[in-house]
């Protein structure tokens, strides 16, 4: 062990929550209401890379030396989040992703998703195809990275002089298509609400009641339900989650406030969700000093459910 990493461990090592010695399959992930909840939740903490973003995107960290930084906390898992793969948004060599899956291993980690973005909200059909078939692509490196899960958008905003049902029928129809691939490939299509066509818990379940549930559902974005109250609105889409992010804030009555994290993992644990929890932190700061504090609070809420 080098004397870096030596150094990184003794100053964020995180004590790890239980881990299991089970791998969780696609099923596993696959969450619908009806879904046995009296079973152990086994679940297990990951770290978004979205966590790094403005050192990765300045250049001043590597997005292997993050999944090295990920190992050194005992953490259980990583979302290698496709901004910072090689090319992106052209997907990479399959070297590479070969590269990347034998450092996360190396690490002691799992990936527990990856995430591209996309925008399906275009009037013009052709625009929309373009947008699924990048998203094909990116399902592709998904399932060679041994993602589960991978996490995608709606569309940016409603078009303007359109209806919002009319708009989600576009972006549903080009949804199905990659759930119809992803489901070829064995990797979940993940939609996450990210307060921009998708605003309300109603919106979203809007969604997932038209596509096959068995592959399509649910990142649960905890910082970005906006326009209700926001505990309200994730225990409403909480049992459609294939996957989460789980975050620092949270906005109540348009005022944005510290997350209850024993409120939001109590909402959790009442759901059907078995699995992989990502956080992923946004407060500025160099993360490898804001990340730590904020997976062991994580962590210490979720030992009462393990």
């Amino acid at each position: 062990m080098s004397q870096r990493r030596k150094f990184l461990q003794s100053l964020f090592f995180v004590p790890a929550i239980a881990k299991s010695n089970m791998g969780v399959s696609s099923n596993e992930l696959a969450f619908t209401s009806e879904s046995n909840s009296s079973l152990s939740h086994r679940f297990k903490i990951s770290l978004n890379a979205y966590s790094f973003n403005a050192p990765l995107t300045k250049k001043e960290i590597t997005i292997e030396e993050v999944i090295d930084f990920c190992g050194n906390l005992n953490i259980d898992a990583i979302d290698i989040t496709g901004y910072y793969l090689q090319n992106y948004p052209q997907v990479p060599s399959d070297t590479y992703i070969s590269s990347i899956k034998n450092r996360v291993h190396k690490a002691g980690l799992s990936i527990s998703g990856t995430g591209i973005r996309n925008d399906f909200g275009s009037p013009n059909p052709a625009d929309r195809q373009a947008e699924v078939d990048f998203v094909k692509k990116w399902i592709e490196v998904a399932a060679k990275l041994g993602a589960p899960v991978i996490r995608i958008y709606s569309a940016k905003k409603l078009p303007e002089g359109y209806a919002w049902k009319e708009v989600a029928d576009w972006i549903i129809e080009s949804f199905d298509q990659c759930v119809q691939y992803g489901k070829k490939l064995g990797v979940i299509i993940a939609m996450q609400n990210h307060n921009d066509f998708i605003l309300t818990a109603e919106q979203a379940i809007y969604f997932v009641d038209r596509l096959d549930k068995q592959w399509f559902g649910l990142v649960v974005d905890t910082g970005n339900f906006q326009t209700k109250e926001g505990y309200s609105e994730i225990e409403l889409v909480a049992p459609y989650a294939v996957n989460w992010q789980i975050k620092e804030l949270i906005t109540i009555n348009g005022k944005v406030q510290t997350m209850d994290l024993k409120k939001l993992v109590k909402i959790i644990a009442a759901s059907p969700y078995k699995g992989y929890l990502p956080t992923e932190t946004l407060n500025p700061g160099d993360p490898r000093i804001v990340i730590p504090p904020f997976l062991k609070k994580v962590s210490d809420q979720l030992k009462p459910y393990m």
